[in-house]
């Protein structure tokens, strides 16, 4: 099932406590748009950047909303076109949704029109951008690996569609992978980032597309996480945890960038759409279900989620569980308001999907416990 060991992944990737600080360098002469979470400004992150980029610094985005909406992004993407057009660069620092907003500011087409940009977004189709942007991305949280990818996810809810933006041009130019700015996270969004990362890098195996190379960055990624996030929901401010789940979301971003997702995460997006949930528990809540109907489905595929896994895989979908639930972390749709019906609706829905039709299992092969 795997495919030969072709990979391509042009992201400049510096890994390393202190990594912003070469944040100067890399931007040369450079003018740059800042798109930075809300709560930077008083964490006094925002500043710290700002004198970083001095003169560089041509417009700051601080009111980024999770899980970004075109009604929101419309005011955001017609004023950084229209009246800053001179920012070459747009420098995210942030979670998933402030990387994502600033992949949205990467590209345009020839009219600068948002509803032009959205029309391209909504058909689906692969769209040549005629302004483009570079892109260097600061994560602040371990797990999302848009970083490391050139797709950004931007939600249509009045629509209840999510839009993919993946192009070609939205590959960040450089991610710098700092860990001292993962220190004073929350629990909860250590907890969801981290799972959405061993999401990535489970989703990464059991996938259609997956070979030697992603499988390597997939294996370990899971085995670090794992091993890591425990111990870093028990001792948070410990630096060396911090920089090892950043490490480990940067390999399970690896992997994901040449695969995709899979089953899990076209489930979460129902999910998130209809019941809320946030997306790192919505990805992976239903990981030991799909492992049990990934299993027997391709013997390669087995061999390496048992390594990834660490046990034997029979054993692979109890001990996910478990996981999940010495974290906090419900495992069954009833857990979340979904019967029955309406649980095995959504996943045929997913199977269907885009991301859903990267799965290795067989449709039918039932994914509620037994």
């Amino acid at each position: 099932m795997a495919c030969p060991a072709s990979f391509f992944n042009p992201v400049r990737s510096l890994c390393a406590p202190g990594a912003i600080d070469r944040l100067p360098g890399i931007l040369g002469d450079s003018r740059c748009t800042l798109v930075i979470f809300r709560s930077a400004r008083a964490r006094g992150l925002l500043a710290r950047v700002q004198a970083l980029l001095g003169p560089r610094l041509a417009h700051t985005i601080e009111d980024v909303q999770p899980n970004p909406d075109v009604a929101q992004l419309r005011h955001t993407w017609t004023d950084s076109w229209h009246k800053h057009r001179d920012a070459d660069t747009v420098v995210a620092v942030g979670g998933g949704s402030v990387i994502d907003t600033a992949k949205a500011l990467m590209v345009a087409p020839q009219s600068l029109e948002f509803d032009d940009f959205l029309a391209a977004l909504r058909s689906g189709h692969p769209w040549k951008p005629s302004h483009v942007r570079r892109l260097i991305a600061i994560p602040t949280t371990a797990g999302t690996g848009s970083e490391m990818t050139p797709w950004a996810t931007i939600w249509d809810r009045a629509a209840h569609r999510k839009l993919s933006l993946h192009l070609p041009e939205t590959w960040p130019h450089t991610a710098l992978v700092d860990a001292e700015l993962m220190l004073g996270l929350s629990p909860a969004v250590t907890l969801q980032s981290g799972l959405d990362a061993l999401s990535h890098s489970l989703e990464a195996i059991w996938n259609v597309n997956a070979n030697p190379i992603s499988d390597t960055f997939a294996t370990a990624a899971a085995r670090d996480i794992l091993k890591t996030l425990p111990a870093l929901m028990q001792q948070p401010d410990d630096l060396a945890l911090r920089a090892a789940m950043a490490l480990a979301a940067v390999k399970a971003g690896m992997a994901f960038s040449n695969t995709r997702t899979a089953l899990a995460h076209s489930i979460s997006y129902e999910m998130t759409l209809r019941h809320g949930l946030p997306h790192g528990i919505a990805c992976s809540f239903t990981l030991p279900m799909v492992l049990h109907r990934a299993m027997g489905c391709d013997p390669g595929r087995d061999r390496v989620l048992a390594d990834a896994l660490g046990v034997p895989l029979e054993q692979g979908s109890r001990m996910l569980r478990g996981f999940l639930h010495r974290l906090g972390v419900k495992t069954e749709f009833a857990d979340y308001g979904v019967s029955d019906a309406e649980a095995q609706a959504l996943i045929r829905h997913a199977e269907d999907g885009v991301r859903g039709q990267n799965f290795v299992g067989r449709p039918g092969k039932p994914l509620l416990p037994l």
